[in-house]
């Protein structure tokens, strides 16, 4: 499983050439987000469900979740569907899959690639979409499979730069790892440069 993730990971940038080919289309961008990862919530909705969750306001608080930091490659292969691949960090103590902390802080690094389907191409400020990939989790000696699941929003800042908003349920697909929900903001730049001749035109068309 390693092995393919880290293989997802590493053709990504070579996959821009083939498709970006022009400014409706999502160039390369390198992007940094800071995030929140919120195991009691999703703790809540196993041990109950999420009606009970929603009518108990049973939510986690800002306290009990952990923050992180999180590098993010993405680039468009049409002009509703990027491909995505990010790389997050960050020091907590883990919920087993039954609701028990294990009682020590260590790092939880977690990667995944996924495909963004945006309502909007990058013709407009702001494009809202939803997301799902697969990835890995380990934290310790422990390795696991997920499977990252979510919507969210990014604003274009004049087709150089994006602010990206998003909220993700992490699902897990081994018994070695915890569903979770994943919280993040973040900025991204474009890194991959325009081709000639594709410069915006009068009149664009979706």
């Amino acid at each position: 499983m390693k092995k393919i993730v880290g293989f997802l990971l590493g053709i990504l940038p070579f996959l821009a050439p083939a498709f970006c080919q022009d400014d409706h289309i999502q160039r390369p961008t390198l992007g940094i987000y800071f995030f929140f990862n919120d195991f009691k919530t999703a703790a809540n909705i196993r041990a109950t469900s999420l009606r009970e969750v929603l009518r108990n306001s049973q939510f986690g608080k800002l306290k009990e979740m952990s923050p992180g930091l999180a590098l993010n490659y993405m680039t468009g292969l049409t002009k509703h569907f990027d491909i995505s691949g990010m790389v997050t960090g960050s020091f907590l103590d883990y919920y087993t899959p039954d609701g028990r902390l294990l009682g020590e802080d260590n790092l939880l690094l977690e990667g995944d690639v996924s495909l963004k389907g945006k309502l909007f191409s990058n013709r407009y400020w702001v494009s809202p979409f939803l997301q799902i990939g697969a990835g890995f989790s380990k934290f310790r000696t422990y390795w696991g499979a997920i499977i990252p699941a979510g919507m969210g929003f990014q604003v274009n800042l004049f087709d150089e730069a994006f602010f990206i908003v998003n909220a993700q349920y992490r699902i897990a697909v081994t018994n070695s790892v915890s569903d979770h929900f994943f919280y993040s903001l973040g900025i991204a730049g474009n890194i991959g440069g325009r081709k000639k001749g594709s410069g915006r035109s009068v009149l664009p068309q979706d």
